[in-house]
């Protein structure tokens, strides 16, 4: 699988270091994640041209075997492996010696929500108009507050996934695996699952996901009841991010997909949030 980068996201640096998390995992911990294959030269990251003189970074992988998993009940058992899979990243991000020159993209309060955010400002998605920017504003405010008191310890805050969505897994005969790592970057351990529901956070499966990601997940790691406690506010964080790369991605079928009920839905969940301060719980 050939993976060609879009321009301007990520630097060498960057690319190399993602591809030595990976590395990392699969041989110290036995997760199965993507394998980079060298190029002739024996580089991992090589240069194409992609047409009318624009160069590219690209990475080919070895092919994984695997589905995406089906939404439906059976999702709380890949749910529960994927609890696993993301307390072993985490158990292994507290543990692991950053590599010399190591850089990767933050993922946190002022990098998702301010104007100059990472997947563009919110406020210009798709549907942000009438009542809705109010709101969302007002929700912005509830959740740098909550962020601020949770803080960034070590033991809740490190390199994490970042997109542990149901697109960046593979169900190969029982075996969840996880690919896509485009995304990896520092950020708050409890994010990855806010990421794992992305684009379906109302919906009514995901009370049973969390259980059994939970269930999963403290099979490896420890997860107190201050993390439990900021599920719902890194939920939120993800939606606003999502909001804001729909409006920067309109190009994508995904994001035409969605941009005309977005932007309400994420209103919802803020509205909810603000009245009791739970979406997922």
């Amino acid at each position: 699988m050939l993976r060609v980068h879009r321009p301007g996201y990520h630097s060498l640096t960057a690319i190399n270091s993602e591809l030595a998390w990976m590395a990392a995992l699969r041989n110290e911990t036995g997760l199965v994640t993507p394998m980079a294959l060298p190029g002739n030269d024996g580089a991992l990251v090589q240069s194409v041209d992609a047409g009318k003189g624009e160069m590219r970074f690209a990475v080919l992988f070895a092919f994984e075997e695997g589905t995406e998993p089906e939404q439906g009940a059976s999702l709380v058992a890949s749910f529960r492996q994927l609890g696993v899979l993301a307390a072993n990243c985490h158990a292994h991000a507290e543990r692991w010696a950053l590599p010399e020159g190591f850089t990767r993209l933050t993922w946190d309060a002022d990098t998702i929500l301010s104007p100059d955010a990472h997947w563009g400002d919110w406020r210009d998605g798709p549907g942000v108009r009438g009542e809705i920017p109010e709101v969302l504003s007002r929700g912005e405010k509830a959740i740098r507050a909550k962020l601020s008191g949770y803080g960034k310890g070590a033991d809740r805050f490190g390199i994490i996934h970042a997109d542990m969505r149901l697109a960046n897994l593979l169900v190969d005969d029982g075996q969840t695996k996880l690919i896509d790592f485009d995304d990896c970057g520092f950020g708050w351990f409890a994010y990855d699952f806010a990421a794992a529901i992305s684009f379906f956070e109302d919906s009514e499966l995901v009370p049973d996901l969390l259980a059994g990601w939970l269930a999963g997940y403290k099979t490896v790691r420890g997860f107190s009841e201050a993390d439990l406690g900021i599920m719902d506010t890194m939920v939120l964080l993800r939606r606003y991010a999502l909001l804001a790369w729909i409006g920067s991605h309109h190009e994508t079928e995904l994001a035409a997909n969605l941009k005309d009920s977005f932007a309400a839905g994420t209103a919802g969940l803020a509205e909810r949030y603000l009245s009791d301060g739970k979406i997922v719980r």
